[in-house]
């Protein structure tokens, strides 16, 4: 079975915010607190999800955190384990999104990423997210801009099937 086959998707649960904050501590230079992770578990909008192994249930590898509103999917947070990093555990987490956003028939999903941070870019483009502008001094701990990206659900080339998904076949930006 390869690797990417027993990475699990599933609803975050609290007790998962001990590996879920240590990821974002590692993460990030401007990490969620425990009081943003527990708000969001609050909000009727927000979905929290996080990935392991099938094989070794209850460790967290990865997480994302997301709004559904309306038409629109608005990625918040997405991060993973630097040991799980390029190894599917990423692209897992957005195939989900992106199916569930489908399904729930949204149009388009959102997400900021800062412009520095050309790995998780180039995943979004793989994912065949395009660049829709800018949010300057988004990031408050170091005034870097955002790049918005956006991938439109509804345009029919950009569908994402099982024959189209991206692969990584390579350890490009890894």
């Amino acid at each position: 079975m390869e690797r990417r086959d027993q990475i699990e998707i599933r609803r975050m649960l609290r007790k998962d915010l001990e590996d879920v904050l240590a990821i974002e501590k590692i993460s990030f230079p401007a990490p969620w607190s425990r009081f943003l992770f527990e708000q969001e578990f609050l909000f009727p909008h927000a979905h929290l999800l996080a990935a392991g192994d099938l094989a070794l249930p209850g460790r967290v590898w990865g997480y994302l955190c997301f709004w559904l509103v309306a038409e629109e999917t608005h990625i918040l947070n997405l991060a993973v384990h630097p040991q799980w990093r390029c190894r599917g555990v990423g692209s897992r987490l957005l195939e989900y999104v992106v199916d569930y956003s489908r399904a729930k028939g949204v149009e388009e999903i959102f997400l900021e990423v800062r412009r520095s941070n050309h790995r998780a870019i180039s995943v979004y483009r793989r994912f065949h997210f395009q660049p829709l502008g800018i949010r300057p001094r988004y990031y408050q701990d170091s005034g870097e801009d955002a790049i918005i990206m956006g991938l439109r659900l509804t345009d029919p080339s950009l569908t994402v099937t099982d024959e189209k998904r991206p692969q990584r076949n390579q350890r490009e930006n890894c």
